[in-house]
């Protein structure tokens, strides 16, 4: 059998010289391998670049929704957003907790980015839904029993809590028992279960022990509720009642099986 030629010797000879990298890239499969990796190499910088260097993915605005009482400045001074800093080093967990930290109001914030250059605030405000006496100012107080703003107005429709818990008897021991704070708890309580037509309506929400809570209306009218125990039954129940007898004084719903009313 004849050997190889003196052409294919040499070609032999030539793809066997040199570096072993130059002999690698003479094969097809290995160029495309090396070529794919510069690439992703350049892109992967470039991509950082864009992200981090780049004039067009930089924080320009911040818009702010959902207020009611505060205002988008006050907002958007709390938030501390960094304005010319790159968009994808924002921090939006630190923002959401910086704003209700330094504005109790805010019951919950979504901070989201609104690219290519915007940060969004989205705020839920709390709803007071009783008002605390503290001098001449109210406390402001949401269903949860948080206390988050003091107003030197109370705001239209919401209840007054009148605390006027006796010194003998079932009222010293229910304070004894409950402390200041469990009473004024359930206050609010009975205040965030209220039928919408009575809440509106009401004037105080008042504590005498755990289980004798009462409401005051705004045309004179009371309700003796109980216990905040059994708030939708009771409300359903008071409902009824004022539809049934719109001229009563006075309605007890403290047991909601059995509920009366009296006066005219």
């Amino acid at each position: 059998m004849a050997g190889p030629s003196t052409a294919e010797r040499g070609e032999r000879q030539q793809e066997s010289s040199g570096p072993p990298l130059v002999r690698g890239l003479r094969r097809p499969g290995l160029r495309v391998i090396v070529i794919l990796a510069a690439l992703v190499v350049l892109l992967g910088g470039g991509g950082t670049w864009v992200l981090y260097g780049s004039n067009w993915l930089r924080v320009r605005h911040v818009s702010v929704s959902g207020t009611l009482v505060l205002t988008p400045a006050e907002v958007r001074d709390a938030a501390a957003v960094p304005v010319g800093a790159p968009m994808i080093s924002v921090d939006t967990e630190g923002i959401e907790a910086r704003l209700r930290r330094k504005l109790p109001r805010i019951d919950t914030v979504d901070v989201v980015r609104s690219w290519p250059q915007g940060i969004g605030l989205k705020v839920t405000e709390r709803t007071p839904v009783l008002l605390v006496r503290k001098g001449g100012n109210f406390v402001e107080v949401d269903d949860e029993g948080v206390r988050f703003a003091t107003v030197s107005q109370a705001p239209k429709g919401v209840p007054a809590l009148e605390l006027s818990v006796s010194r003998t008897g079932s009222g010293v021991a229910s304070f004894r028992r409950f402390g200041a704070d469990r009473l004024v708890r359930e206050a609010v309580r009975v205040a965030g279960e209220l039928p919408a037509a009575v809440a509106g309506d009401t004037r105080t929400v008042q504590v005498r022990s755990y289980d004798d809570i009462s409401l005051e209306l705004a045309d004179g009218r009371t309700v003796a509720w109980g216990s905040g125990e059994n708030g939708p039954a009771k409300a359903r129940a008071l409902t009824a009642l004022m539809k049934a007898a719109p001229r009563v004084r006075h309605f007890d719903v403290s047991v909601p099986t059995a509920p009366a009313s009296s006066g005219s």
